[in-house]
């Protein structure tokens, strides 16, 4: 979307039964969700969510489409999924730009069918009944890419291996990787679907590396659109950028500092990828109290302990009676606030996932940290940075997996996403 909700090639089909999307703030920095929680969060983060104009009826909630064509790709401001399915490949050794080429342009024609409810052939009856389901798939590329297939010298200079940030218990061989696929989607039968015929038609020309799924509240779950709460318990997700802020299209999109060999990225956006196990047995020890101290926020309804709603202002000067400060120096929405960050913005997308248990018995379940901004360096990074040193959610997460991709701007119909790099 750009800066205007009116202006968004991501709004929902004329005739879908379902009303123009809203932004709805929510949990947000605060919630370790953001959860961003722990972990970069929070700078900025809301979440996404729909008006609730059909009711509780279901049948409108598959018949939903979202563009995939458009001057940005959707799944970065689309309003947020039930689920969604993030796929990374390294491209097979024999595979040069043609081939990478012609690979996207696949992708693209496939993702462009199955978001208005079609068969991405016709032989696919996998999601026949199911309907398009909101369905978004984004693309994005790897640092590793550019080498690959000869184009290292088109490559930006913020696309880049992210730093191990203390703390970090990263395994390589689920991070990063050629290509990003995010797929999302309110059925997971539609999702899944989706990226079986994504991996179908990259055979020969890029392997899967790895594969995560996640999920947040279904739409229609609750009587009115509420802030998602992560598996924390906590309310996660707002204070998230707008795309009303004045200031959300260069915080967001890629603009003209892209120049030279960089200039197919204009109007696109970077995206990190964390995978953070929430410590969730370690976490249930402390009161509510005593996890409200460590984010900052109330559990119940996600308020700033300085009072309020959740949408309230946190007060980062106010101290108790006994004269210490309310929102503790350490508490996860000062630390990741934007306003002690110098201003750093990220559009955070994230959702929760379920591995089961580890061999040690404990859960395997936290968050799928996605994130989008216009510059990682001044976003993400210095977010993370002062998180890994002084967070109090940093004792309760562990990160163990880290990408950053950028993804193209969209496409028209006819065209493909990433035809300015890879078709030059």
């Amino acid at each position: 979307m750009g800066g205007t909700e009116t202006s968004s090639p991501e709004a929902v089909q004329p005739g879908s039964g379902v009303s123009r999307r809203r932004l709805l703030g929510v949990a947000g920095a605060a919630g370790a969700g953001g959860l961003v929680v722990g972990a970069a969060g929070g700078a900025a983060g809301f979440a996404l969510a729909r008006d609730d104009a059909s009711g509780p009826g279901l049948g409108s909630l598959g018949a939903t489409s979202v563009p995939f064509h458009g001057a940005r790709q959707a799944g970065i401001t689309t309003p947020m999924q039930a689920r969604t399915v993030l796929a990374a490949f390294d491209v097979e050794p024999a595979a040069d730009r043609a081939g990478v080429a012609a690979l996207v342009r696949r992708w693209s024609d496939a993702a462009a069918r199955m978001s208005r409810g079609e068969r991405a052939d016709a032989d696919d009856q996998v999601a026949l009944d199911a309907g398009p389901s909101s369905l978004t798939v984004t693309f994005a590329f790897g640092a590793t890419l550019f080498d690959r297939i000869g184009l290292a010298d088109r490559r930006p200079d913020a696309l880049k291996p992210l730093p191990v940030f203390p703390g970090d218990e990263l395994d390589p061989a689920r991070g990063d990787g050629d290509l990003l696929v995010q797929v999302c989607a309110d059925d997971a039968l539609v999702a899944f679907h989706a990226v079986r015929t994504l991996h179908r038609l990259a055979r020969g020309t890029a392997r899967v590396r790895w594969r995560m799924s996640g999920f947040t509240r279904s739409p229609g779950a609750t009587a009115k659109p509420m802030t998602h709460r992560n598996l924390m318990g906590q309310v996660d997700g707002t204070n998230n950028p707008r795309p009303s802020d004045a200031d959300f299209d260069a915080k967001i999109f890629v603009g003209d500092a892209a120049g030279g060999n960089a200039a197919w990225a204009r109007g696109g956006s970077y995206v990190v990828v964390r995978r953070i196990r929430m410590l969730l047995d370690t976490w249930d020890t402390l009161d509510v109290a005593a996890q409200e101290k460590v984010i900052g926020r109330r559990k119940e309804d996600g308020a700033p302990l300085t009072g309020g709603t959740e949408h309230t202002e946190p007060d980062y000067g106010a101290r108790s009676a006994q004269g210490g400060l309310t929102i503790a120096e350490n508490a996860h929405i000062r630390v990741s606030a934007s306003e002690f960050n110098r201003g750093a913005t990220m559009l955070r997308r994230g959702y929760s996932y379920d591995d089961g248990f580890r061999a040690d018995g404990t859960p395997d379940a936290g968050l799928l940290f996605i994130a989008w901004q216009a510059d990682p360096a001044d976003a993400f990074v210095r977010v993370q940075q002062k998180l890994a040193r002084g967070d109090a959610l940093s004792a309760f997460v562990r990160h163990e997996t880290s990408g950053l991709f950028l993804a193209p701007p969209g496409c028209p119909d006819g065209g493909y996403v990433g035809e300015g790099l890879l078709g030059t």
